[in-house]
């Protein structure tokens, strides 16, 4: 079996054992030994640490991936003049998806209306964390301490830091070639950690899993039943069809087989509802299975990872009339303009935010002039529609990789064609994209 079909089977496996879990350790038959044996010994116990072991190992690969992926990327363009023309198209594309998702998303929840005949307990309260303000965002971009912004996982310090160092090997002439080198050789060793965790990622996927529908179970989304699929059939829309279309359009590339090799991508963004922690195995797949050279793929991954949020933006839009329409307020168009230009911006002026997806939000709906205290409505199904979410903006990243790459001729087509390419990422490298002409 290869390791995409045994990720997805832990996948299956945790979540099937996490539902039959919370099934009988919430029924009325069970006795207090066997509920303690599932609640402390297995969920709390087991599940919960090799979890979190699985996690903090995909986080540990983050920085310095991203830190040399991106000093590797820069150092080879810095000769060519093309890391600005990469930058802007990079940013254009994910604020334009952005702006898509969450203008879609206000249609379709208009015309479904999911809380127009729900009956929730509107007095629950929820407190918003306040948004650095703009200025700040700004500023924190440029790191007085980069191994401080490094120790602390600043994602846009690191890539601000790592981008200046590439650049400045590229004209630092013998002395910045022999530092070069040295950065490719500790690239392929990073890539070979990468590929070592894979081995064990059904594992850590089947631990999460099983955890986290054992904690929640399925009864969580009855209850916002409409809501829920509204969000979740749009995250599927947007994560195929307009991605699709898009990288049909502007590549004239076959979109099924980017999606196809997404398939391990998305298991790892299920598990860990992280785009910082898939980091590591979106970048290699973008590079090894989808043939994007480390020049592109070494900044639209880890800045797509910080800023492309386009299942947050779904999730906003459709959040918005959610919440207009349980407590019975009408939106104008002026709000509708309001939301769609606050969730676009946002995107990237709260990046680096813990918890951004709820502050966003906060900042949406005051825009809109909706209660605040409505989020507190939504938060049952939100972790699961997390999980979602980070499966779509994922594949945002690599959407973007690949037209990017190919408006750059820093796409190697044979790779992107080749289906065995990086079958086994356990294994030495089958096959590197190829480097291209003024690179």
């Amino acid at each position: 079996m290869s390791l995409t079909n045994r990720i997805l089977l832990g996948m299956a496996a945790g979540i099937l054992l996490g539902s039959l879990l919370n099934l009988i350790g919430h029924g009325s038959a069970v006795d207090g030994t066997l509920k303690t044996i599932i609640d402390d010994w297995l969920v709390g116990g087991l599940f919960d640490v090799i979890g979190r072991i699985f996690v903090a190992s995909l986080k540990l690969l983050v920085v310095p991936l991203v830190f040399v992926s991106l000093v590797c990327g820069s150092s080879s363009l810095g000769d060519s003049a093309r890391m600005g023309p990469i930058a802007g198209k990079t940013l254009l594309f994910y604020l334009a998806t952005t702006a898509i998702a969450v203008s879609v998303a206000l249609v379709v929840a208009v015309f479904i209306g999911p809380g127009s005949s729900v009956q929730l307990d509107t007095s629950a309260a929820f407190v918003a964390t306040e948004p650095p303000p703009l200025k700040e965002v700004l500023v924190n971009i440029f790191p007085a301490n980069p191994i401080k912004a490094m120790a602390d996982g600043e994602m846009l310090q690191i890539i601000v830091f790592a981008l200046l160092f590439g650049y400045a090997l590229s004209q630092a002439g013998e002395a910045g070639q022999r530092m070069a080198s040295y950065f490719n050789d500790l690239e392929a060793i990073v890539m070979k950690m990468v590929g070592v965790l894979m081995a064990f990622a059904p594992y850590g996927v089947f631990a999460l899993l099983g955890r986290l529908f054992a904690e929640m179970g399925l009864s969580a989304i009855l209850d916002l039943g409409a809501y829920f699929l509204t969000v979740l059939g749009l995250l599927i829309f947007h994560g195929t069809v307009t991605y699709g279309l898009i990288l049909k359009t502007l590549t004239g590339l076959p979109p099924r087989v980017m999606l196809k090799k997404m398939r391990s991508v998305w298991a790892f963004a299920f598990s860990t509802a992280s785009s910082g922690a898939t980091l590591p195995i979106t970048l290699r797949t973008v590079e090894k299975k989808l043939g994007v050279h480390n020049s592109v793929a070494g900044f639209t991954i880890p800045l797509g990872a910080t800023i492309n949020m386009d299942g947050t933006a779904i999730m906003q839009g459709v959040a918005t009339v959610f919440i207009a329409q349980v407590y019975g307020f009408d939106l104008s168009m002026t709000a509708y303009i309001t939301v769609i230009l606050t969730a676009t911006l946002a995107s990237v002026g709260t990046a680096a935010v813990p918890g951004v997806g709820l502050i966003t939000l906060a900042m949406v709906l005051e825009q809109a002039g909706l209660p605040v205290e409505g989020i507190a409505l939504i938060i049952g199904v939100d972790r699961l529609l997390d999980m979602v979410r980070t499966m779509v903006n994922v594949t945002g990243d690599a959407t973007a990789s690949v037209v990017v790459a190919k408006s750059e001729k820093q796409l190697d087509e044979e790779v992107f064609f080749n289906p065995n390419a990086d079958a086994h990422p356990e294994a030495p490298d089958a096959k590197a994209p190829a480097s291209v002409a003024g690179v």
